[in-house]
């Protein structure tokens, strides 16, 4: 089983220090944590897009390719690129350049995003959220297939006639994610198209998902592609050696992230019993000792058929020191259990 991480480079007040933390030193405090997560033995780092003024991270390729030259091993991903605002063929070529700084290390995880800040600020319609996704992954899968681009353009792509799309990835393709939040339509379009499936869960009962990992395979076996059928388990989370003080160092900064959310979307501010009661077996958050968080994985691999686990560790303003911390023990002690589990 691979394990790794995932973050939107947060930024803001500390609310256990009342610290502020501004995009230069987060973005600073980053490289060392994905050198750190190489150093440990992590299998891959994930960076995600966002624009808006709580995250430091609005180009992950550009964050990764300082990355790139003090790191060996860790692949380096996007976790996710809102390709629906943006240009599959500068996507690519962003990436295919990634690629290449990172000897082959380079992976793109595409998705709609989860906030919708990108498409006024680039000029795209909401109205025509679901069209510009599918209309862009197609596109983007045909660069990522072949040298010379032939595509007959679309209501939201451009027409290109047979031009070559460089620099080209240095082991030929990019290995290319689908990122999806529960919806079957999601699930069925990734195993159709034949793309590994990052299966995002930040909320209920891990299990539930369980059918709609099914209907993944199903549709990926159906399509002729079950031997590309792999599903990936993004999930919230922190670990430390004692399992209650790493719930004590990651709940103040998780409530702030998602009482925020809560102004936003209309839900109330979460509290203690409800955070405690999510940590729990069957909760969304993988918080705890190492044992705890080898036994909740564990306990879910059967039912979901999961061979990666990636962990947004860094959710809000976490102090740097007890970060590293929490990557040092998931790479030593989290991750070599749950490999040799299998």
């Amino acid at each position: 089983m691979e394990v790794g991480l995932y973050t939107f480079g947060d930024i803001g007040k500390d609310p256990a220090t009342g610290k502020t933390v501004n995009a230069h030193q987060r973005l600073k405090n980053l490289m060392e944590e994905i050198e750190l997560a190489d150093q440990v033995g992590l299998d891959v780092f994930g960076l995600g897009e966002h624009h808006r003024p709580n995250y430091a991270i609005t180009t992950p390729p550009v964050v990764l390719a300082g990355a790139a030259r003090t790191t060996k091993h860790i692949r380096l991903s996007s976790a996710v690129s809102v390709l629906s605002s943006d240009d599959p063929v500068r996507v690519f070529q962003q990436y295919a350049t990634l690629d290449n700084l990172s000897d082959g290390r380079a992976e793109l995880m595409v998705g709609r995003g989860s906030f919708i800040e990108s498409f006024p600020l680039f000029g795209y319609d909401l109205n025509d959220y679901d069209a510009l996704f599918e209309e862009k992954l197609q596109m983007l899968l045909a660069i990522n297939e072949a040298e010379k681009l032939r595509w007959s353009g679309s209501d939201h792509t451009q027409r290109v006639d047979g031009l070559g799309v460089y620099p080209r990835p240095v082991n030929g393709k990019l290995p290319i994610w689908i990122a999806a939040g529960g919806t079957p339509d999601s699930m069925i379009r990734a195993g159709v198209l034949g793309t590994p499936l990052a299966l995002a869960i930040i909320g209920g009962a891990p299990r539930r998902f369980a059918p709609l990992a099914d209907l993944y395979r199903r549709a990926a076996e159906q399509a002729g592609n079950a031997d590309k059928a792999r599903v990936s388990l993004n999930v919230h989370g922190f670990v430390g050696e004692d399992g209650k003080r790493a719930a004590d160092v990651f709940y103040p900064a998780q409530k702030a992230v998602m009482d925020q959310l809560g102004r936003e979307r209309g839900w109330p501010p979460q509290s203690r019993a409800q955070f405690d009661a999510g940590t729990g077996p069957e909760g969304a958050m993988f918080v705890g000792s190492p044992a705890q968080l080898v036994d909740k994985i564990l306990g879910l691999k059967d039912d979901l058929g999961f061979d990666r686990v990636t962990i947004q560790m860094a959710i809000g303003i976490i102090d740097h020191a007890e970060m590293l911390k929490a990557i040092e023990v998931l790479g030593t002690k989290v991750a070599p259990e749950l490999r040799k589990a299998g």
